[in-house]
């Protein structure tokens, strides 16, 4: 994964902070149960997820 820029890594922590509490919810609106889907949500919004060319 390339590097994360302090923006993205602010980003990623306000995420997992949410799931932590139970606040974090999925695009379909169910509260998300797992970490890898946690992440998966964190690394997308916080635009980690995308390939470097």
């Amino acid at each position: 994964m390339p590097r994360q820029t302090p923006a993205q890594k602010r980003k990623i922590d306000k995420v997992m902070h949410e799931f932590k509490d139970g606040d974090l919810k999925s695009s379909s609106g169910e509260t998300v149960k797992t970490r890898d889907q946690a992440i998966a949500i964190a690394l997308s919004e916080a635009g980690a997820s995308k390939k470097d060319d």
